[in-house]
């Protein structure tokens, strides 16, 4: 009769046990086995780790303009890890939940994890709940299903294919720039909020070149990511709690419905497809032929939905305001553009080539506004990174942001605009990664540079423009690195 009593506590019991290992006995052991090596740290906090400080750091930026306008913006777009380095250093240890997250900026230890071909390194998985806005696509999955993934969608992204998408950029540029010209009738200047324009733009081109779409039929799409976009960075900012995502709390709720709406508008275009009634040249097509299942080819689809959109919108954003900012670069970028493209002639895949100057701003946007603070790996072994002996299971947390601002790296004008900078060799590979490195680096960065290439050099050739005096600068860090409340700019006709 004792045998059931028994039985049953004994479950308890275990799970009880089981939690404490987890949450206490293990991270205090890794955090004892780095501090040992010299790594220091905010230090460990039972469950919740330092993840009530990382929101209390980001909330504290949110709607609180810079004091003095300035591209120094670590202490903005990565809060914690600015205050935290400079307490304990570049490498050092702080906690998300019980997971060690161990920051690295020093270029050679990150070139060891970036280009660690043991298969020591993996990448970080998504948390669950932020797996309902990018979908299970090439950005979180793992392993052979990750290289069956990325071999069917290399194809779209080779340069030729990149190439041929440029008349479906430039048609959709022309209709902006001309709802611009009209703004301009019996005005000498018009303001346009860039941030909502080219959101609004590379949502149109994403639809045509992505998914042979128009952005009227996406349109519905893109407003749901926006949405599941707000409760992914509440996911992503709080300790993940198993199980917590099957609860019907109200958030809940909403992200099963915004994910179920968002995969039956995808499935749509998916059997317009099939149907013959799609675009062959587009990447959905590329996914369909690759022989993906069509849950799969909709996972890829939510993840180029969003990533397509929000960071080249974010990326072009950052760079007028940077040429509205420094008049003599735009002169001379639209010198370059004048001189290859002419006047009236669109661009077309040889012309883009010969932007060399272009390229060179381009570059330096991304390096002092990348849209992405910082990236993830993770340890699947024990592993050795420089002198450091990393256990099993830590996360390693490359800040991206505060690599592209070190003065150590970049010399003391780090925290300037400096395109110039780019016309030499850099003399760290891992100095410089706004689309990530080694194998898992980013698929559509072609894309996404060609694209603004297009889009600086059409703006260029109509308009000169300048810094709105309602522009305020206010960068922060939701999913991207964002101007919080917009991008005003003041355009002109040439």
């Amino acid at each position: 009769m004792l045998i059931l009593p028994i039985s049953i506590l004994a479950v308890p019991l275990f799970i009880f046990i089981k939690f404490i290992y987890s949450t206490l006995w293990i991270p205090y052991k890794i955090q004892r086995h780095l501090y040992k090596q010299g790594i220091k740290g905010p230090g460990y906090r039972p469950i919740y780790g330092n993840s009530p400080e990382f929101k209390q750091e980001f909330d504290r930026t949110y709607f609180k303009p810079m004091g003095e306008f300035s591209h120094d913006i670590v202490h903005r777009a990565d809060p914690c890890y600015h205050k935290w380095t400079a307490l304990y250093g570049k490498t050092m240890l702080f906690w998300h939940g019980s997971t060690p997250r161990l920051a690295l900026s020093d270029p050679e230890m990150l070139k060891e994890v970036y280009l660690n071909k043991s298969g020591r390194v993996v990448k970080v998985k998504l948390p669950p709940l932020a797996e309902q806005l990018f979908g299970k696509g090439l950005i979180d999955l793992h392993g052979e299903k990750w290289s069956v993934h990325r071999k069917v969608a290399n194809p779209a992204f080779v340069m030729d294919r990149v190439k041929s998408w440029i008349p479906e950029v430039v048609d959709s540029v022309q209709k902006v720039l001309k709802k611009w010209e009209d703004g301009l009738r019996g005005v000498n200047e018009v303001e346009v909020d860039v941030l909502k324009e080219f959101h609004f733009l590379s949502a149109e081109i994403l639809s045509k070149t992505a998914f042979g779409s128009n952005f009227e039929e996406g349109k519905h799409i893109f407003e749901l990511q926006d949405q599941q976009a707000e409760l992914t960075l509440q996911a992503l900012r709080s300790v993940y709690i198993p199980g917590a995502r099957f609860l019907p709390t109200r958030d809940n709720r909403k992200r099963w419905n915004v994910e179920k709406e968002t995969r039956r508008l995808i499935r749509t275009l998916i059997d317009r497809d099939q149907n013959g009634g799609g675009n062959t040249k587009c990447l959905l097509s590329f996914l369909l032929r690759g022989g993906l299942p069509v849950e799969e080819v909709i996972d890829e689809c939510q993840t180029f939905y969003f990533a397509g959109k929000e960071a080249v919108a974010i990326f072009l954003s950052w760079t007028l305001m940077l040429l509205a900012l420094y008049p003599e670069w735009q002169s001379k970028a639209r010198e370059e553009i004048l001189q290859v493209c002419k006047k009236d002639e669109l661009p077309n895949a040889d012309t883009m080539n010969d932007l060399k100057i272009v390229s060179l701003i381009l570059n330096e946007s991304l390096r002092l506004y990348n849209p992405i603070p910082a990236l993830f790996r993770q340890a699947s072994k024990d592993m050795k990174v420089g002198n450091l002996d990393v256990p099993a299971g830590t996360q390693f947390y490359l800040p991206a942001s505060a690599v592209h601002h070190d003065t150590e790296i970049w010399g003391p004008d780090a925290n300037e605009f400096n395109p110039q900078r780019f016309s030499e060799p850099r003399k760290h590979l891992a100095s410089y990664f706004p689309f990530g490195l080694g194998s898992r680096i980013c698929i559509g960065q072609n894309f996404a540079i060609m694209e603004g290439k297009i889009i600086l050099a059409m703006i260029l050739q109509k308009f000169t423009f300048r810094l709105s005096p309602s522009y305020v600068h206010c960068p922060v860090t939701f999913l991207t690195v964002t101007p919080q409340f917009g991008a005003q700019i003041l355009f002109k006709r040439i």
